[in-house]
């Protein structure tokens, strides 16, 4: 009797909560492992692109003030005469100066020979599309000025010979000038300036 195995119900395990014999214990699955080189390479790699950036943003600013400085050292150490650069600046103030004497007027003239005919002597008119003038053949030629405005259409100069004569006429605005040329009988001398509607005349 005592060789015999014992009963089910009193093999160890059986009725204690523990499994039987032959079955392996139930494991419950391990969590899983989070690639931490990942995390920190990407870290890393962040901190350095910082770096990088932040080194970038330094140089230019340190170069900008160095253009700033060498620009201000230059000039204070400039070796340039002084009799030349004021030359210079006094060249620049008569170029000015020209330049002014015919900025925003337009000029108008006429020249050459013209005989006083039965009606009488060059029958001259000049202006704009909105201001019409009459002008004086004196002495061979004539000569008016006008204040530019830019919204005026077109500015020009006619001369009309009383039967015989050769004459020129020209119209002058901003740099622009426009000729013309009449010979003999009544022929016309017309020349005009027209607005190309971007501030310039053609």
């Amino acid at each position: 009797m005592s060789n015999q195995p014992p009963y089910p119900s009193q093999q160890p395990g059986w009725g204690n909560g523990q499994q039987p014999y032959g079955q392996p214990p139930f494991q419950p699955q391990p969590p899983k492992k989070r690639s931490v080189g990942k995390v920190v390479g990407l870290g890393c790699l962040g901190i350095v692109g910082l770096f990088v950036v932040i080194l970038i943003a330094v140089a230019a600013i340190g170069g900008g003030s160095s253009n700033n400085d060498s620009s201000g050292s230059g000039n204070s150490k400039s070796t340039a005469p002084v009799g030349k650069s004021s030359d210079k600046a006094g060249d620049t103030k008569k170029n000015d100066t020209k330049k002014d004497a015919t900025d925003g007027k337009v000029v108008f003239k006429v020249w050459g020979t013209a005989p006083a005919g039965a009606l009488g002597g060059l029958d001259i008119g000049y202006g704009s599309d909105s201001d019409t003038r009459k002008g004086t053949f004196q002495d061979g030629k004539f000569e008016a000025t006008l204040t530019l405005h830019k919204g005026a259409l077109y500015y020009n100069v006619h001369a009309q010979l009383q039967g015989s004569g050769d004459i020129n006429c020209s119209v002058t605005a901003d740099g622009k000038t426009k000729k013309g040329h009449a010979s003999g009988g009544y022929n016309i001398c017309t020349a005009q300036l027209s607005s190309n509607f971007t501030g310039g005349w053609s």
